[in-house]
């Protein structure tokens, strides 16, 4: 175990949602060679910990320096960020638990600020939780950018065959159309770009998907790629990145697949997200690109259905784990 590396953290997420379970289920092996430590609730965290009838122990922390390696994979040490004045229901939205999970990600983000820790590795919120709490961010891409001080994020969703950002995240589609902008699409390709480095990926292939079928046609179905698209892909060509495009957003996955492509640039949430997804939730890894820290989360959300009942898988959850000590080493962190 490399003691010497700065921890990294997991966010327990909705505690009325799997992410205590599938954080408990994670914490059960050793999946880096780094220190990992829950932010979170230690009640919330204990109760996960009862009903997946985990072989752990919960261990509360002052602070990150009493971390001990000798508690990897028999004990789950925990940062308290909130207290709950009672363990929420299970599987219902609740504001209770909306203001509590929010309460780990900001308390995250504070000492991944601060440099105490490499990195954060989020489980997953609940939008409607966070709104019955009063707190009015989309979801974890919003929180992180405001409250981690970056001008522009952007969402990288990755598995073991694909790679994909977004030009635009949370918003609904007509206003994605607006919002896909020529200073939208020079950040979402700057990112693209800055992501596969920090993975090691040292001279990156990036296609840029079109917003409309067959990439316009040439303009009979759209001006978007001939006015803003193919601007932009020539103006990032100028700053020595290797981006071709716009590609027909229905094969540009594929080529990617098969190789052609290191990352893909897609225009708006369900095109970059669906091909992905599709390959299975339980391989993709959701990184947060152009804050000044690591993030990454799992390829999923809170699960209701199945909350509480020791069934969630923690595949997700553990790969975007390995993501982000991967990209620390990268950082030399």
């Amino acid at each position: 175990m490399g003691i010497d590396k700065k921890p990294l953290a997991i966010t327990m997420g909705d505690p009325s949602g799997i992410g205590p379970e599938i954080v408990v289920k994670t914490m059960t092996a050793r999946v880096v060679d780094r220190p990992v430590v829950v932010i979170g609730d230690p009640a919330v965290m204990e109760r996960a910990v009862d009903f997946t009838a985990a072989e752990l122990s919960c261990r509360i922390l002052g602070d990150l320096d009493e971390f001990d390696e000798t508690g990897i994979g028999t004990t789950i040490d925990i940062l308290p960020a909130v207290r709950m004045a009672a363990l929420p229901e299970m599987g219902a939205v609740s504001a209770a638990s909306g203001q509590a999970a929010y309460e780990a990600v900001v308390s995250a983000i504070d000492l991944a600020r601060s440099g105490e820790i490499a990195g954060i590795v989020t489980a997953p919120l609940h939008k409607e939780a966070l709104s019955a709490a009063g707190i009015h961010y989309p979801g974890h891409t919003e929180i992180l950018a405001d409250k981690g001080g970056a001008d522009r994020v952007a969402m990288m969703l990755a598995n073991d065959e694909l790679r994909t950002v977004l030009v635009t995240i949370h918003c609904s589609l007509r206003d994605a159309i607006d919002r896909a902008d020529f200073d939208a699409q020079m950040a979402a390709i700057r990112l693209a770009h800055q992501g596969c480095l920090a993975i090691g990926i040292d001279k990156p292939r990036i296609a840029v998907a079109g917003l409309n079928p067959h990439a316009g046609e040439g303009g009979l179905f759209g001006r978007e790629e001939i006015e803003i698209i193919s601007p932009a892909i020539r103006a990032a060509k100028e700053e020595g990145m290797d981006v071709t495009g716009p590609w027909p957003g229905d094969t540009v996955f594929m080529q990617a697949r098969q190789g052609r492509f290191d990352i893909v640039v897609a225009q708006y949430h369900d095109q970059g997200l669906i091909p992905v997804k599709y390959m299975g939730l339980e391989k993709g890894v959701n990184v947060t690109l152009g804050l000044p820290f690591i993030r990454t989360s799992p390829d999923h959300g809170t699960a209701f259905d199945i909350a509480g009942t020791g069934t969630a898988d923690p595949e997700s959850l553990r790969t975007a784990l390995r993501y982000a000590a991967r990209m620390a080493d990268a950082r030399g962190l």
